[in-house]
């Protein structure tokens, strides 16, 4: 998320100025009263008590991956009187760079109290410099967040910080994105109406339509075939998700969570009789279809992402929403209806080498799973 306010910038240089009492340390169970305090706090603007829900999802979410360790999970400033005005919170990933294995940490959220965080926003900030890190990202930062992760000798890449959505109705997509601002716009009801436009719209304007791939059929899968088939198809990347069954299933659980997006949904895409793709995503029928994987054999990526959103159509989705994966903009692109919009920097910090020069010719596979996209602290709480 948009985690670091633009005062942060402002609390920690305050903080680089003053002593340390406290220090950095792993975040432990029982600061999950106060991080949810924090959380609140900053993001939702309620210096209130937080319920027992955002605890509860805290405590599941960085603390129940399968790949959690204190080196690996989050990190706060305790200032040693008890009080902890600064956090970030972090989840371990497991990924392949050039044939090693290494655990590396999502970043979704950087929060900091004003001038009584400003100490922990500052040590908190050289804790995450490259020179300390195996691999840390983040894939929707701020500005003023992306600029201390360049300072930090880290990278930026710019199309992975895209957003591309694709409109089957565009009428009911309309309203939709409106409702983030006026929710009644989302009513049941009022989508029903808007429906019947878009069928009207729809007949009027084939182009709405996305034209399904010749000889391509789409199938329903489990989780198992799908990471039969993705694991493969990951292998032209030198940097990739390892997705051990264990982390896999965990991540599928997790992302399930969220029913503000819907259920989780596994796709094949297949050829001849032969796997040439496939596809997960979150989704409401008449709503949205959030994207969050896509993989295929190298050079079948027009033929994958034309099914896939002549799938999402059939299934009566008004819209499909994804992160940009730069393997697959130019068959991204060509579809109608569809735009891009910045929804926030992904960066990567990282003491590697190898690593880093693999993010900046874009040869590395993060995608949605390995995201914020699917977090309940996006949409709730």
């Amino acid at each position: 998320m948009k985690a670091e306010l633009r005062e942060l910038e402002t609390a920690a240089a305050i903080g680089r100025r003053m002593p340390h009492p406290g220090s950095v340390r792993p975040m432990e169970r029982g600061d999950i009263p106060a991080v949810s305090r924090l959380f609140s706090k900053i993001f939702r603007k309620r210096d209130i008590e937080p319920g027992d829900d955002l605890r509860q999802y805290l405590d599941a979410t960085f603390f129940g991956s399968p790949l959690y360790s204190p080196e690996h999970g989050s990190i706060v400033y305790d200032d040693g009187d008890g009080t902890i005005a600064s956090a970030i919170l972090a989840l371990p990933m497991e990924f392949s760079i050039h044939g090693r294995r290494t655990v590396g940490k999502l970043l979704c959220a950087f929060m900091s109290d004003g001038k009584a965080g400003a100490v922990g926003a500052a040590c908190l900030a050289r804790a995450m410099r490259a020179a300390r890190q195996d691999m840390c990202f983040s894939d929707n930062s701020s500005p003023v967040s992306a600029d201390h992760w360049v300072a930090g000798g880290g990278v930026v890449l710019p199309i992975q910080s895209l957003e591309w959505q694709r409109s089957f109705r565009p009428v009911t997509s309309g309203a939709i994105r409106a409702s983030r601002q006026f929710p009644a716009l989302g009513s049941r009801m009022l989508l029903g109406v808007l429906g019947a436009v878009d069928r009207v719209l729809r007949r009027r304007r084939p182009s709405v339509k996305p034209a399904p791939a010749s000889g391509c059929t789409t199938t329903v899968i489990g989780a198992g075939e799908f990471i039969g088939c993705a694991r493969p198809m990951m292998e032209r990347f030198s940097v990739r998700p390892v997705w051990s069954t264990e982390e896999f299933d965990w991540l599928v659980g997790i992302a399930a969570k969220n029913q503000s997006l819907g259920d989780v949904h596994f796709r094949q895409v297949t050829a001849d009789g032969t796997a040439i793709g496939v596809f997960v995503f979150l989704g409401k029928t008449n709503r949205t279809a959030t994207v969050l994987n896509v993989l295929c054999q190298p050079g079948r990526e027009f033929e994958v992402t034309a099914e896939m959103f002549a799938c999402l159509d059939r299934e009566g989705y008004a819209q499909a929403v994804g992160a940009a994966q730069p393997f697959l903009m130019n068959a991204i692109s060509r579809q109608r209806w569809l735009t891009f919009r910045h929804r926030g920097y992904f960066c990567m910090v990282t003491r590697h080498g190898d690593l880093k020069e693999a993010a900046l010719r874009n040869d590395l596979y993060i995608g949605g799973l390995a995201s914020e996209s699917w977090s309940r602290l996006l949409t709730d709480f």
